[in-house]
């Protein structure tokens, strides 16, 4: 490449990241959390007086809401897990040693145990320009369902976080979860935190159980290595979204329990779970649900906020399907769309665990176009345990989004549902696994085996 061209690229990068940069900013400015004039209040939909946010609701015919979370009935806390300083490194001296200097200023006002962490501190950096930007990008602490049939207001080809957990079924459509990051919710009487970080495409779902009680997650304005720091308003300990791992604070060490979680396109969903429920528009703030605040960041060369060195094997923001299994020894490894995709069914086996990873569907980049419906084709790339009832099964390929296993002939569906044949009407174990960007997946998981790389 002569040096004309290299500096062409470099300057169209620059252009698309600071494009990329005001769209955040003004993410954050619409989901700021009240800290304004009565005007400005009012322009984001956050009353001065400090009642809740108003309510934006589509057009349509009134569809009772379900509300989990809103209800008198207490919490099973007795499960999750119990605090642990694993790898916990007490800092001797300034335990605000190592900030730099503007995240030191940011976080000012936060009562965090600086002296424990797991991580350097020095790879915190400030994702929003604010002192104490915790919550400017506003969780939803109170989120509202409708029936996945009525969500009409969602194109078919819309991606979204689809949970099955405790008997319940839910999908939470990115068009909303890029402006929130967090739902703090609840399947029966756990709590339950689903989460999505926009720049690393990293989905995840967590019970936040911790010692016999629940934390309720927020968005802490801090990134590390471009993804989501949360925060917890009990102890206010810095948690690593796409780890779950507690990393800096009174709980360092500690690692949140993972939900298995898939990003599907909301017409999958639908047909797959009909009786299922999608989170409402009705979140209790004035949105545009179905804008992409990060528009073109997917096909973007770099990623957005990165410090380091992306891994040249892949595209840095190509995506993987990442499977993490936490009680296996080695549990980690990707498996790149640009692989899967052209096999479509992959049976690979990690440590004990027999595991099928699936792709297929016309699932919608939430990453690409203005609008997330016009994204681009990317599809579904999900991890399932291939054991039904002690066998271990072998998928192929077969029409329309379909797959066979060769040892009974039963048809199943992207989503893993046996739809015809011998175990009609049998549903495979989602495994916990992400659909995350190369970059994020080689910088959190360096060592881990990469399928076709082996």
């Amino acid at each position: 490449m002569n040096t004309s061209t290299e500096r062409s690229g470099r300057i169209g990068a620059n252009i698309r990241l600071a494009v990329l940069a005001v769209g955040f900013g003004l993410l954050a400015v619409a989901c700021t959390n009240g800290n304004a004039s009565s005007d400005e209040a009012s322009a984001v939909g956050v009353p001065a007086d400090g009642n809740e946010p108003t309510t934006t609701t589509a057009e349509a015919e009134p569809v009772e809401l379900i509300s989990p979370t809103e209800t008198d009935r207490p919490l099973e806390l007795s499960g999750g897990v119990q605090s642990s300083s694993d790898g916990v490194t007490v800092v001797d001296g300034d335990p605000r040693d190592g900030l730099s200097a503007r995240v030191a200023e940011a976080t000012a006002p936060w009562r965090t145990d600086w002296s424990r962490r797991t991580v350097d501190v020095d790879e915190l950096i400030l994702g929003i320009g604010s002192i104490d930007p915790r919550d400017v990008i506003r969780p939803i602490d109170v989120p509202r369902f409708e029936p996945i049939q009525a969500a009409t207001w969602l194109d078919d080809r819309e991606p979204g976080a689809l949970v099955q957990f405790n008997d319940e079924v839910r999908f939470y459509s990115l068009s909303i979860l890029t402006q929130h990051e967090i739902v703090n919710d609840r399947f029966g009487d756990i709590p339950v935190a689903v989460t999505y970080c926009p720049l690393c495409n990293s989905a995840l779902a967590f019970d936040t159980r911790v010692d016999g009680r629940a934390l309720r997650f927020g968005v802490s304005g801090l990134l590390r290595r471009s993804d989501l720091v949360m925060w917890d308003d009990a102890t206010t300990t810095l948690w690593q979204q796409i780890t779950g791992e507690a990393i800096v604070g009174e709980l360092a060490g500690t690692r949140l329990e993972l939900i298995p979680t898939s990003i599907v396109s909301y017409g999958d969903a639908k047909e797959s779970f009909p009786d299922a429920l999608s989170l409402s528009q009705d979140t209790g703030f004035n949105r545009s649900y179905g804008s992409n605040p990060y528009e073109r960041y997917s096909s973007s060369p770099v990623p957005f906020l990165f410090d380091g060195e992306p891994d040249p094997r892949f595209r840095p923001l190509a995506r993987v399907v990442g499977v993490a299994l936490s009680d296996t020894e080695d549990g980690d490894k990707a498996y790149p769309f640009s692989v899967i995709s052209e096999e479509r069914a992959v049976n690979d086996q990690i440590g004990d665990t027999p595991i099928a990873v699936l792709w297929g569907g016309d699932t919608a980049d939430a990453l690409d176009s203005r609008r997330i419906a016009e994204g681009a084709s990317i599809g579904s790339g999900i991890a399932f345990d291939r054991r039904i009832d002690g066998q271990t099964l072998t998928f192929s390929p077969a029409d329309d989004d379909l797959f066979t296993d060769a040892e009974t002939g039963t048809t199943w569906n992207l989503l893993g549902q046996a739809v015809d044949g011998p175990l009609a009407g049998s549903q495979l174990t989602t495994l916990p696994h992400r659909n995350e960007f190369w970059f994020a997946w080689a910088s959190f998981f360096p060592d881990a085996p990469v399928y076709g790389s082996e």
